[in-house]
């Protein structure tokens, strides 16, 4: 009986050892998956953190973008804006010695009896005029004895054709046409045969 007692003592001992051992087991395999479900947080949380610093960064990238745009924006339009005012710069630089060659014989005439001189000095006044404004890329057109053509006549009225080759042609300008660039800058005011 001593020895079944000491038997069973035994067997309670390794059962309790068995049991403890599976206990400590559990608990480790809790511990465990608690450590895991931890590390996913912490992973879960440092993705998530990750995420709004990129969502930072992009949103102030785009917000550079487009300050960047609107200034580009801005400056070309006062570029484009400044660009017309000062256009025609060039063209009245080209016009001023004209205007003086105009003062000099407005105050050389004032005195003057001589016709001739008069005129000859108002021809190249129009010669220099003329030539500083083809430099800028005028043409007149040659209208008289043409068809008339709508692309490049106005036409201010008809009158009866002095022969039948000028029917339907210009007989008389009233106003001369111009190009510049070769686009028609002004329409000729004519008068048309019929």
């Amino acid at each position: 009986m001593a020895q079944q007692e000491n038997t069973h003592k035994e067997e309670e001992q390794a059962q309790s050892t068995a049991e403890e051992q599976l206990n400590e087991q559990e608990a480790a395999t809790e511990q465990t998956e608690n450590g895991t479900e931890a590390t996913e947080e912490q992973s879960e949380a440092s993705r998530e953190e990750q995420l709004e610093r990129d969502l930072a960064d992009m949103k102030d990238k785009y917000t550079r973008l487009f300050a960047e745009f609107d200034n580009f924006r801005k400056r070309t339009a006062k570029e484009r804006i400044q660009l017309m005012k000062n256009a025609s710069a060039d063209v009245i630089r080209e016009l001023l010695p004209v205007l003086d060659d105009l003062n000099r014989a407005k105050a050389a005439n004032e005195g003057s009896q001589d016709a001739e001189s008069i005129k000859e000095g108002y021809d190249l006044i129009h010669q220099k005029f003329f030539r500083s404004l083809e430099a800028q890329g005028l043409k007149p057109m040659n209208s008289k004895g043409e068809t008339f053509d709508t692309e490049y006549h106005e036409a201010i009225t008809n009158i009866p054709a002095p022969s039948d080759e000028l029917k339907g042609k210009v007989v008389d300008v009233v106003e001369s046409g111009y190009f510049l660039n070769d686009m028609v800058l002004r329409y000729a005011k004519v008068v048309v045969g019929q």
